[in-house]
C-alpha cells in the first residue's frame, strides 16, 4: 500500500521548485492518489504535469499499481489551507461561520489568527427616513469558520 508520507516525500522538492503549496493529498483504496496543489499566482497545467511526473517516476507500477490525479483545488471548492486565504485577498468571498450569520464581502486581510471581510449593508440611521449603505468590516477567527468559498461573478 502506498502511503501519504511516501507521496509527500516524493514531491517535497517540487513545492519549493515551483513555489507551490499542498492543498490536499489523499491516498485511497486501491492506491488511488489524489493531489491538489496551488500557488499564490495560480497553478498551470505544466506544474500539475511536473508533480505527476515526479510521482510516477519514483513509483513502479510493476511492483504496486496506482491511479494518480493531480489538479488545482477549483474555484467552487471551499478553502482548506491558510495559503488559499492569502491568495484570494481582494476577492469576494462567502464565509459560513460555525455559529452566526453568513458573511459575503471582500477578503481584506489575513493573519495567523483569522481574516477581515469588508461588506456593504443598508441600515436605517437614527433620525433619517431612508436606509443608507454602510461599509462594515468584520473580523472572523479561523476557529469560528466552518467554510469559505470564492464568490464567482461574471460581471
Amino acid at each position: 500500500m502506498i502511503t501519504k508520507q511516501q507521496i509527500e516525500g516524493l514531491i517535497e522538492d517540487k513545492f519549493k521548485e515551483h513555489d507551490c503549496f499542498l492543498v490536499e493529498l489523499k491516498v485511497g483504496e486501491g492506491n488511488v492518489i489524489s493531489l491538489e496543489i496551488d500557488s499564490l499566482k495560480g497553478i498551470t497545467v505544466q506544474e500539475c504535469m511536473a508533480f505527476s511526473r515526479a510521482i510516477e517516476g519514483e513509483l513502479d507500477r510493476e511492483v504496486e499499481d496506482f491511479e494518480l490525479q493531480v489538479s488545482s483545488p477549483g474555484l467552487d471548492k471551499p478553502f482548506r489551507v491558510a495559503e488559499q486565504y492569502q491568495k484570494n485577498i481582494g476577492r469576494e468571498v462567502k464565509v459560513v461561520p460555525v455559529d452566526g450569520v453568513v458573511v459575503k464581502g471582500e477578503l481584506k486581510e489575513v493573519d495567523e489568527d483569522g481574516i477581515m471581510v469588508e461588506y456593504s449593508i443598508k441600515e436605517r440611521i437614527e433620525g433619517r427616513k431612508k436606509k443608507e449603505t454602510i461599509v462594515k468590516q468584520e473580523r472572523i477567527i479561523f476557529n469560528n469558520i466552518k467554510e469559505t468559498t470564492v464568490i464567482i461573478s461574471f460581471k
